[in-house]
C-alpha cells in the first residue's frame, strides 16, 4: 500500500524470498509498478513466494514497463505456461489501438524459471520469442526441475544459442 508513483526511486534490487506473496501480493505489486513504483528496478527476486499463473499474468506488463530490468529470479513457484507467456510474449494489441512501447524486457539478462510448473509448450513460446529477436540481451535461462522434458529445455538452450549469436 505504501508503494506508490515515484516511492523507491533509487531502488535497483528487490527481494521476496521465501515468503507467501501468492497471487494477491503479486497483483499488488503490479499494481504500485503500474503507478510508478521503483523506477529504476534492475533486479527482482520473487521466489518461493507461492506465484500462479494469475501473479505473473498480472505482474508482467508492469515488469515490460520496467526498461532497466536485467535479471529476473521466479524460481520455486507454481506458474505455468499461461504466466510464461504473458510475461514473454504479450498478445498483440487490440485492432485499431496504438501498438504498446518498447519492450521493457530488452535488457533482460537473466531469466530464472527452475522448479516452476513450465512445460514443453512454455519451452516452445521461449524458443519463439527467442528467435524473433525479443529478448536481444538474454544470456541465461534456468529451466530446471520443470515439468518440460528434455527437448524442449534443449530447444530453448538453442534458441538462446542463437540469440546470442546475432546480439549486437
Amino acid at each position: 500500500a505504501g508503494l506508490g508513483a515515484g516511492a523507491l526511486p533509487a531502488v535497483t534490487w528487490l527481494q521476496i524470498n521465501g515468503m507467501h506473496v501468492g497471487d494477491t501480493g503479486t497483483s499488488a505489486l503490479a499494481a504500485a509498478l503500474g503507478q510508478g513504483a521503483l523506477p529504476r528496478l534492475k533486479i527482482l527476486g520473487l521466489y518461493n513466494a507461492a506465484i500462479g499463473d494469475a501473479g505473473l499474468v498480472a505482474l508482467a506488463p508492469a515488469l515490460r514497463q520496467r526498461p532497466a530490468l536485467e535479471r529476473l529470479y521466479l524460481q520455486h513457484n507454481p506458474f505455468g505456461d499461461e504466466g510464461l507467456v504473458a510475461l514473454v510474449a504479450p498478445p498483440p494489441p487490440p485492432a485499431g489501438a496504438p501498438p504498446p512501447p518498447a519492450a521493457g524486457l530488452a535488457k533482460l539478462k537473466l531469466l530464472f524459471l527452475y522448479d516452476t510448473q513450465v512445460t514443453d509448450a512454455g519451452c516452445a513460446t521461449l524458443v519463439a520469442v527467442l528467435d524473433s529477436g525479443a529478448l536481444p540481451a538474454l544470456k541465461s535461462v534456468s529451466l530446471d526441475g520443470v515439468p518440460a522434458g528434455a527437448a524442449a529445455k534443449a530447444a530453448v538452450e538453442e534458441a538462446l544459442e542463437r540469440s546470442k549469436a546475432v546480439a549486437p
